[in-house]
């Protein structure tokens, strides 16, 4: 089966029969479909809000701007507000140290509040606790399979996270604009 992979900051949108997998550590990913439809995606962010950054720098590493990138674009693909499903996952406390910010869990929250808010329903969610976990998940079908990461001999994925915070701190979000009247 044909599968993409998203990254911090990504997000992917499809009608085909494929697997969308990330791995995520304090991260969340939403996972959204059109249950008539079969158009789905999922989304990966790191931050809830952008805090004091710059309005402009709106981007989907953060969970306001990637909920609303996902949802806009399932409308833009023939996905129906009407009857939409959400499962949620991630939000783990991976990253020694820093409890004190408690990223996952503010992200967890952050998520399940959104989706409240929207009207769409959390069919699935696994959330919190204190391990990173690998997520496949089937858009057609809404099939989601989760595998928690509890005997990780390595500090690959809190290294990436580590790494990833430091570079939302001080590299700009760059893109094209385009711009019509």
């Amino acid at each position: 089966m044909d599968g993409v992979k998203i990254l911090p900051g990504g997000y992917y949108i499809t009608a085909r029969d494929i697997v969308l997998s990330t791995v995520l550590g304090s991260c969340v990913s939403a996972c959204i479909r059109d249950r008539n439809s079969g158009v789905g995606g999922m989304n990966h962010f790191m931050l809830p809000e952008a805090g004091d950054a710059d309005p402009l720098a709106a981007s989907a590493r953060y969970g306001v701007h990637a909920m609303e990138l996902l949802l806009n674009e399932l409308a833009k693909n023939g996905a129906r507000h009407a009857a939409p499903e959400a499962k949620v996952f991630g939000g783990g406390s991976v990253v020694a140290g820093m409890t004190s910010s408690h990223v996952g869990s503010r992200n967890a929250k952050f998520v399940l509040e959104f989706l409240r808010t929207e009207g769409i329903a959390v069919a699935a969610h696994d959330l919190e606790d204190i391990y990173p976990r690998k997520i496949q998940y089937f858009p057609k079908t809404g099939k989601v399979l989760v595998k928690k990461l509890r005997d990780t001999h390595n500090d690959t994925i809190e290294q990436r996270e580590r790494e990833y915070r430091a570079r939302l701190r001080v590299e700009e979000v760059a893109g094209d604009v385009e711009l019509f009247a």
